[in-house]
């Protein structure tokens, strides 16, 4: 019965598994003719996944909570809301790859089988209970990760981005596996519940380092200054849909990764990390809205733009309480698509020839020669930068009353202040767009696929996305209570 329980709750993790090794099969058996039939196998394969999820979403938001395999793995309200996030992702990311390499020739069904398996990972990552079961969901999700970005190998700047990657994400993997090394030392167990219990009867200052440490490695996963180096890099030389991909889903689950790990096996010594993500936090903002002031090339922009927003997220994290947990997921939603439509509109941003356009002097007087993308970027990137009635504004919402909530006024001043020079750049997009004047006329065409990715992100962002305010918000408070309900 146990076993039987244990299947049925990692049933989405088990047929994706078992869907990615058929098709790894498949496409050694039939080369690159079935790429495209296997990125359908494979997008299906995660919609299943999607709506069983979301049908446990009922019990586990009554604080029902399923323990699998000894808890090693739990599902519970947080998790099945993060992989409904990082599933939608990945599908729209799946969505959008396929025209992308076709007209590079590199397209094949390793592909969609690397996501699955990321997905796989991301999925354990986000349920973990056991910091043995995070890491092995973590490595299985990087591994995956590190050959996406270095998947167009005749593009130098892929190969380049996927050596960065590899060596600065084995760097903070080590220093993770160090950092569980001494909370195992100092604790005596690896399960959440046995560090918390232990920490609260015994916290040293063997016990703080280890702490740090694992924080300090999964601030390199989500991006979180000072840890942020590889970002700009990585996301302007890995290929796009690649980099729609790791600003979406695995952004996802390493920061819900953070929320559990610093609220469940560290919550009972939230003093002895709060200090660190404040200034993670704070930073993140200021340089990532510093930084991509003066970035002309657009992939690049957004990647400050992620750090910059990566700090909003963590100031629902610096609260400590179940309202920023919520806030936290709530922005997450939010983000996922704004991701996901900024990158579907740079990748419709071709010319006739098929070769992309990716800085501002390509998109100057856009709104002349394509005034649907032109609008479909406006409302993006002024969610982005949290201007009403655009949804985006809730997001930012949400984490500041959260600080406000928890006491902490000048951390919420502070962070509202210094969102003020992330308008700047944001602004510049509108400016170039509707105000420059138009160079080269060109012609952009793209898959519907793309569309319907970009147009779906936009109402959602909408002022129309205000009316999923009071569905996100009940699952997200109810995410977020689950986590402080773990003795």
């Amino acid at each position: 019965m146990g076993y039987a329980n244990s299947l049925y709750l990692t049933s989405a993790e088990i047929g994706l598994s078992i869907t990615g090794l058929v098709l790894l099969l498949v496409t050694a058996w039939t080369g690159r003719g079935a790429a495209r039939i296997i990125t359908i196998a494979a997008a299906a394969a995660l919609f299943g996944a999607l709506v069983f999820t979301a049908f446990m979403m009922d019990d586990t938001m009554r604080g029902l909570a399923g323990y699998a395999f000894g808890d090693l793995f739990r599902v519970d309200a947080f998790s099945s809301l993060s992989k409904i996030l990082i599933y939608i992702a990945t599908i729209a990311c799946l969505v959008l790859t396929p025209h992308y390499f076709d007209r590079r020739g590199e397209y094949r069904g390793e592909y969609p089988v690397l996501m699955l398996f990321s997905a796989v990972g991301m999925g354990m990552m986000v349920s973990a209970t056991n910091l043995m079961t995070l890491y092995i969901g973590l490595e299985m999700s990087s591994l995956a990760s590190y050959v996406l970005a270095s998947f167009a190998r005749s593009d130098s700047r892929s190969s380049e981005a996927g050596l960065k990657y590899f060596v600065l994400g084995g760097l903070a993997s080590g220093i993770i596996l160090y950092g569980i090394s001494l909370v195992y030392g100092f604790s005596g167990t690896t399960s959440y519940d046995g560090i918390r219990l232990a920490f609260d009867t015994q916290f040293n200052t063997g016990a703080v380092f280890g702490v740090v440490f694992v924080l300090a490695g999964v601030a390199f996963k989500v991006a979180a200054v000072p840890f942020h180096m590889w970002t700009p890099d990585v996301y302007e030389g890995a290929p796009t849909p690649v980099t729609t991909f790791f600003a979406s889903a695995p952004k996802v689950a390493a920061v819900a990764m953070l929320v559990r790990l610093a609220f469940e096996p560290f919550g009972g010594q939230s003093g002895s990390w709060q200090q660190i993500v404040i200034f993670a936090a704070l930073a993140s903002i200021v340089v990532g809205a510093l930084g991509a002031i003066g970035q002309q090339n657009l992939k690049r922009l957004l990647a400050y733009s992620s750090i910059n927003n990566v700090g909003f997220i963590l100031i629902g994290l610096a609260a400590a309480t179940p309202q920023g947990a919520s806030a936290v997921l709530v922005y997450l939603a939010i983000y996922v698509f704004m991701t996901l439509g900024s990158f579907a509109a740079l990748l419709i941003l071709r010319d006739p020839e098929g070769d992309k356009l990716t800085s501002f002097a390509d998109i100057a007087g856009l709104a002349t020669r394509s005034p649907a993308l032109a609008w479909c970027l406006l409302a993006l990137m002024f969610s982005l930068a949290g201007i009403p009635p655009l949804f985006g504004f809730w997001g930012k919402f949400v984490v500041f009353q959260a600080a406000v909530q928890a006491d902490m006024l000048a951390l919420a001043a502070i962070g509202i202040a210094a969102s003020v020079i992330g308008a700047f750049y944001y602004i510049k997009f509108v400016k170039v767009m509707f105000f420059d004047e138009p160079g080269e006329v060109r012609s952009f065409s793209a898959p519907v696929g793309h569309w319907a990715v970009l147009a779906l992100s936009v109402l959602v962002v909408s002022p129309l996305g205000y009316l999923l305010t009071p569905w996100l918000g009940r699952m997200a408070d109810a995410a977020g209570l689950t986590l402080f309900a773990i003795p």
